[in-house]
């Protein structure tokens, strides 16, 4: 008996042009400068994948998919061995947010490439993509993870403790994905709808002393998800037209008043890749701008751990909460500001080194640090700004307010920087010579014909 189509249903003006819009990004030429920012964020997550492959979360995650086995269709990155593109995503989601080295989008308060890469990355060897149309998929993984929180808003997705990494971490990975395996927009609606059934998860994950669950939550959880409703909708999977608008639709499920513009305002024009913030520093962000404070400080005076007195740290309310003496040294502000006195820097390897936390010296400076949260730091723009007040034991206190952090859309970092801070990530994995390469190739990433070209670079 021959199949009927199922009949079209009525679809909002803001989705059809989203949709649309979706179906089109493999065609379309990103402008240079989106270009370049998108190629950092690339660079960025992919370092945080390989250094998380070395820490107990990527174990984990290695573990797992290893054991699963599946078609070989994509590479789990630190290992040796291929998986399926899902399992593939999953286990790079979760080694990418292994710790706090990845960007996050605040705005919509995801950490953008933890989902978007590993997804774009495992269809893009499934496919064979070139380096231009991965470096499009991400981009547009970036636009639409970020705009379809940026309907719920930050604030109702926080005061219900949603996982919001997870509801447009999801659409984005899924956008990244679908958008290579040359969907048209009815099949770009489908997918939508697709990675709206998946999204979910609560931020419990706060809890977990060893970031194990928060990496799966956080990166892993929408990868895998996003990844999986793009193949479903390439193995034929049919489903709602508009899980946007209609009874019940999406959006009005999970919050009151929902801010429906947001999801096509200034698309084309605005790209959210661009308003995504790469971390300085490998610590968690509300640690960011009092670690720009502190540095432009010792780095003015001189100050070494003997000049100084008292240490007064003054970060946002929820902020301070978050990162005040935590027991994991990347996401502890006492022991990092202090660690930053004595050693000068702070490394990937010195912010994720448990020992250097009962490190005589760096506990006598811990000692002497006092933490505020501060509720007008809360709302201030641009955020999570940081003061830091240094009393040292001659002369007068100094003081740094950083108000637009080092890395941030507002303050953002040069290529040299971001490969900087690549190559201290990379280079204790990949060695010197392939780290090098690796940062050249994706800086070339036009003249890429097949990213599974990468393959021998990223595995170990």
């Amino acid at each position: 008996m021959a199949k009927r189509a199922a009949p079209s249903l009525p679809v909002s003006p803001a989705t059809k042009r989203l949709s649309e819009y979706m179906a089109a990004a493999r065609h379309r030429k990103l402008p240079a400068g989106v270009a370049e920012i998108t190629k950092h964020h690339i660079l960025d997550t992919l370092a945080a994948i390989v250094s998380g492959s070395r820490l107990t979360p990527g174990e984990r995650a290695i573990s797992f998919v290893r054991r699963q086995g599946g078609v070989k269709e994509a590479t789990v990155i630190g290992a040796k061995f291929q998986t399926s593109a899902i399992n593939a995503a999953l286990a790079n989601g979760i080694m990418a947010h292994a710790d706090e080295t990845d960007d996050s989008h605040y705005f919509s308060n995801i950490h953008a490439g933890s989902m978007i890469v590993p997804s774009a990355l495992a269809i893009a060897e499934r496919q064979g993509s070139s380096g231009t149309e991965f470096m499009r998929a991400v981009a547009l993984g970036y636009d639409v993870g970020a705009r379809t929180n940026l309907v719920l808003t930050y604030e109702a997705l926080r005061s219900h403790l949603y996982n919001s990494h997870s509801f447009g971490g999801t659409f984005g990975a899924a956008a990244a994905a679908g958008v290579q395996l040359g969907f048209n927009a009815r099949q770009m609606r489908h997918l939508l709808s697709y990675a709206a059934q998946q999204v979910g998860g609560i931020r419990s994950w706060v809890r977990d002393p060893e970031h194990v669950e928060k990496a799966f939550a956080v990166g892993g959880m929408a990868a895998r998800n996003g990844t999986t409703a793009a193949l479903m909708i390439e193995d034929g999977f049919t489903g709602v037209d508009d899980v946007f608008s209609g009874e019940p639709n999406y959006f009005d499920i999970y919050v009151d008043n929902p801010k429906r513009r947001a999801l096509t305002d200034k698309l084309g024009k605005l790209y959210e890749v661009t308003r995504t913030n790469i971390k300085k520093w490998s610590v968690g962000s509300p640690i960011q701008a009092a670690l720009d404070a502190t540095d432009a400080l010792i780095r003015e005076h001189g100050f070494t751990a003997d000049d100084i007195e008292t240490i007064t740290a003054t970060l946002p309310k929820f902020s301070a909460r978050t990162v005040d003496n935590r027991a994991v040294p990347n996401i502890s502000v006492q022991h990092l500001i202090a660690l930053l006195v004595v050693d000068g820097t702070v490394t990937f390897l010195s912010s994720h080194d448990f020992a250097r936390m009962n490190d005589a010296k760096v506990k006598a400076v811990h000692k002497k640090i006092t933490l505020k949260g501060d509720l007008v730091l809360e709302k201030a723009r641009p955020p999570r700004q940081a003061i830091i007040e240094i009393k040292p034991k001659v002369g007068k206190k100094v003081r740094r307010h950083v108000r637009a952090v080092r890395g941030t859309a507002a303050n953002p970092m040069n290529r040299a920087e971001v490969e900087a801070k690549a190559t201290d990530l990379l280079t204790p994995i990949l060695g010197k010579a392939r780290t090098k390469k690796l940062i050249a190739t994706i800086w070339t990433l036009e003249k890429v014909k097949t990213v599974r070209s990468l393959r021998k670079l990223l595995t170990t």
